[in-house]
């Protein structure tokens, strides 16, 4: 393709790749408050870590009623347009994800196809798994959070404050869990060996605890420790992969003969015979 042809087909595909999401935002924009047989609906799935404090903690307008409080009036619009948008961009992300597939991978080796395609998978069950667990973290978060301060204060949170922090801990968490697999891939491209892993093991895990007590963004002690321990577990699961995948590169290297050679020094080379001339036995020049 010329360069113009390549542009045409990049501005198709992004289109295509914001219809899916504008066309996901609208089914995300209807389940906030319709219910699909046994799946509730997004805006109960939101609330229910809020609704999962004592009843004595929240204030209530309606006895018995868990909900949140409108201080604008588009708030309620807007939060909803906002959820629903994030939900369609997550429920249609195989299909905007593909368009920028099929833009990068005609210029890509079958091999790196085959790379590009495992990272995006395992980046994707990853960042699921960190939003799952960030969603059972959040109402015991919560929980310590409004303790403080006892009987003197109640809780009322507002729609969009509320909304912003269940999502920005559902990003944080999913974001966190894809440490492993960035490890694991540096390793691979002979980046990150393990012997550096080793060796920086324990200083990457005090990173991890102080980056866990400045990402969450409640502060709250379980947050914390929740995401902390997980990452922790985590890096410890890619270290051990990539001595596994060191161990055997090693073993491919001595069979090769390529044990303990630097990267700046040369391998043994078995020298070339020469050219064997053919047999003109019996041949004449004119022949």
């Amino acid at each position: 393709m010329s360069l113009k042809e390549h542009l045409y087909e990049l501005r198709n595909r992004l289109a295509l790749a914001i219809l899916f999401i504008l066309l996901g935002g609208i089914f995300g924009f209807i389940w906030f408050q319709t219910d699909f047989g046994r799946i509730p609906s997004l805006g109960d799935l939101l609330l229910n870590p809020y609704c999962a404090l004592p009843a004595t903690a929240r204030f209530e307008a309606t006895p018995g009623v868990c909900q949140l409080m409108q201080t604008k009036p588009f708030e309620a619009f807007m939060v909803q347009f906002k959820v629903g948008v994030a939900t369609g961009a997550v429920l249609t992300s195989p299909l905007w994800l593909y368009q920028i597939w099929a833009f990068i991978t005609p210029g890509l080796y079958a091999k790196e196809r085959r790379f590009a395609l495992t990272f995006v998978g395992l980046g994707s069950l990853l960042f699921a798994a960190g939003a799952v667990l960030a969603y059972f973290v959040v109402p015991q978060g919560l929980a310590v959070l409004v303790s403080f301060g006892g009987d003197q204060f109640f809780t009322s949170l507002q729609a969009s404050e509320y909304i912003s922090f269940v999502l920005v801990m559902l990003v944080i968490f999913g974001i966190s869990f894809e440490l492993p697999l960035l490890v694991v891939m540096l390793n691979r491209v002979g980046i990150l060996p393990y012997a550096n892993l080793k060796r920086w093991r324990r200083g990457m895990i005090f990173g991890l605890f102080v980056f866990a007590a400045v990402a969450t963004p409640g502060t709250d002690p379980i947050s914390m420790l929740a995401l902390a321990a997980a990452m922790t577990l985590l890096l410890e699961l890619a270290v051990q992969v990539s001595r596994m995948h060191d161990r055997k590169k090693a073993r491919l290297a001595a069979a090769d003969g390529l044990a303990g050679l630097g990267d700046d020094e040369t391998s043994s080379v078995d020298p070339i015979a020469p050219p064997v001339e053919p047999t003109r036995a019996g041949i004449d020049d004119v022949t």
